[in-house]
């Protein structure tokens, strides 16, 4: 660009022609040199050269890739004031797709609707206007509009129908146009299989989905992603790992959105080391890295367990924003260390960054942690100075951390004025009434909840089933069971046979917990046979109580405090020959039995 711009200098009589060609070329050339298209048109009307229509609709590209929407709209009311690319496609195509990059989609929609004869490339300027602003089912309804205008859709029509399809998640009208394309015998380009593994992948088709992208000619680190993302969505986490090294493998570059990619999935297997091994090669690679980035690294290691790798990813960070705070306190909330989170809080507050509602909820599920009532009030307080009070999120926060501390009361006086209700707040008032015993009033909240027509959820169910057993309603939580594996068609999960198994278990009806426990999955047994056997100790049912022991030892031979409990059973049995029996394994496996001890301080 240099060289041409010398030639450029040395022409003795420029004309039009010539400066359109630089400014094209500027254009093209990429978004570093993208403003030098201006400076090119301002030194060829310096010269009294009026730029034509070709001139003015490169400009205009370079507006849109610039999101200058303030000189896009000088460039348009030139046009108009000289009359250039009136009623001409590619003018009024490039018109709208500058105003449609540069945020303004209502001024692109407008002048569409002043097109007398529309095109497929104005058709498709506004159905990627309708994408861009998030918008899929509006542009949808755009290709519904415009196939019944008997306009035939090119092939990027099409990609952006799939696209809509993706965000949508609607499979049948996907599918519909996959057909359409093999039927009408367009041939699929990069760009529109692409779009058709991504909406397989989201509309949960990853067979198609693979299909598709192996049968890729030319894979890019695009294509890579969204298989990636595909993979992530379904939950395929060590696929979509083996994607990434697949990418690599093959020469691709990895960009952002690829490492990103990576970093959840090693969050979602937790694993720690390939974590290392991922910074490690975006060092080594000199990846960009940025906050995006850095703050899904301080994700993976605190999901990981390894806070002090996620604390060092953070301290390395030169400039902090909001997510990179949050981040970090999330990774000390869900470890315990709720001090760290508290503390991280206040030294962003002393750093006069704004925090948002995100901030404030991870402050607050620190504060539950340390039953620090105070401060919690004080949050409470803050909301209405700032105008927070109508945070539903945060709200719902302040009851779980005023029913932890005892104010049930607060709690209930919070969710009754709430002026919107979401399901976790019903679930979080529910299990606030369970933890304090209150069964009879969580069950009519319950019937309070699916009467305002509020669909209740895994998370509803096992809130309930905690209620009526720490109030001893058997029958009630039977029925609450039933009803959700009945009416709401919600397969049971560990928490909740575990809620069930406790119910009975506290209720001394050890024959109906145990048949219970035989319908847990073997690998979700441990839990609930743990307190089905300090039941059976209870009751005083031994015989129950070492059959139970027996199958704890099978599913946990490597846990130590599996052998105390089976061997106090053993114990309180008079059965010692067992217990040593029992001792004798332990020592055998290498492991230890921590002894129970009492300390008495004398003053």
């Amino acid at each position: 660009m240099r060289d041409a711009y010398k030639v450029l200098d040395e022409i003795t009589d420029r004309d039009v022609v010539v400066y359109t060609s630089m400014i094209t070329r500027y254009v093209q050339s990429g978004d570093c040199l993208v403003h030098e298209a201006f400076d090119v048109a301002r030194n060829m009307q310096r010269e009294g050269l009026d730029p034509n229509r070709v001139t003015l609709v490169s400009l205009l590209q370079a507006a849109a890739l610039l999101q200058a929407l303030k000189e896009g709209r000088m460039i348009h009311g030139y046009a108009i004031r000289r009359g250039i690319g009136c009623s001409e496609e590619v003018f009024e195509t490039s018109l709208m797709d500058m105003y449609i990059k540069c945020g303004d989609p209502r001024t692109a929609a407008s002048l569409f609707g002043t097109i007398y004869k529309r095109t497929v490339g104005s058709w498709n300027a506004l159905i990627a206007g309708h994408l861009q602003m998030g918008q899929p089912l509006e542009a949808l309804q755009v290709i519904s509009i415009m196939m019944r205008e008997s306009i035939r859709p090119d092939l990027i029509t099409l990609a952006n129908g799939i696209l809509c399809c993706a965000d949508l998640k609607i499979l049948q009208i996907g599918k519909s146009i996959h057909g359409y394309i093999i039927q009408s015998g367009i041939q699929l380009d990069h760009v529109a299989t692409t779009a058709l593994v991504d909406m397989y992948s989201k509309c949960n088709n990853l067979v198609q989905a693979r299909i598709l992208f192996d049968r890729m000619e030319k894979r890019d680190v695009t294509s890579y992603n969204v298989m990636m993302a595909g993979y992530l969505q379904n939950e395929f986490a060590c696929e979509a790992v083996e994607a990434f090294i697949e990418m690599v493998g093959a020469d691709i570059k990895p960009n952002v959105g690829s490492i990103l990619s990576l970093l959840s999935a090693l969050s979602d297997l937790k694993d720690v080391r390939r974590g290392k091994c991922a910074l490690g090669y975006v060092i080594r690679h000199e990846l960009d890295m940025n906050n995006e980035i850095s703050n899904q690294f301080i994700n993976m290691y605190a999901k990981c367990g390894c806070v002090a790798y996620a604390r060092q990813v953070f301290s390395r960070i030169r400039y902090r924003d909001l997510l990179s705070w949050t981040s970090m306190m999330k990774g000390y909330v869900y470890h315990g260390n709720a001090d760290e989170a508290v503390n991280l809080f206040h030294m962003m507050k002393s750093e006069k960054l704004e925090h948002d509602s995100v901030a404030l909820i991870s402050l607050l599920q620190a504060l539950s942690q340390l039953g620090c009532l105070s401060l919690a009030k004080e949050v409470h307080s803050h909301l209405y100075r700032v105008h927070m009070e109508r945070e539903t999120p945060v709200i719902n926060s302040l009851i779980t951390i005023y029913a932890k501390c005892g104010m049930l009361d607060m709690a209930r006086n919070l969710f009754e004025h709430m002026t919107y209700r979401c399901l976790t707040s019903w679930n979080s008032i529910i299990a606030a009434y369970g933890m304090h015993g209150h069964g009879i009033d969580a069950l009519k909240l319950f019937e309070r909840m699916k009467r305002v027509s509020v669909e209740p959820d895994e998370i509803t169910f096992t809130s309930i089933l905690t209620a009526c057993s720490h109030s001893g309603m058997v029958e009630e939580g039977l029925q609450v069971y039933r009803s959700m594996t009945e009416e709401y068609c919600i397969v049971p999960r560990e928490e909740h046979y575990n809620c069930m198994i406790d119910l009975f278990s506290r209720a001394g009806r050890l024959e109906e917990a145990f048949d219970l426990v035989k319908c847990v999955p073997s690998r979700q047994r441990a839990c609930a046979l743990v307190a089905l056997l300090a039941a059976c100790r209870v009751y005083g049912n031994m015989e129950m109580g070492e059959e139970i022991g027996r199958l704890i030892l099978d599913l946990e031979p490597e846990s130590s405090s599996a052998y105390a409990l089976v061997s106090n059973l053993f114990a309180e049995g008079g059965k010692w020959d067992e217990v040593a029996r029992i001792r004798a394994m332990v020592t055998n496996r290498g492991l230890k039995m921590t002894a129970g001890y009492s300390r008495i301080e004398l003053r």
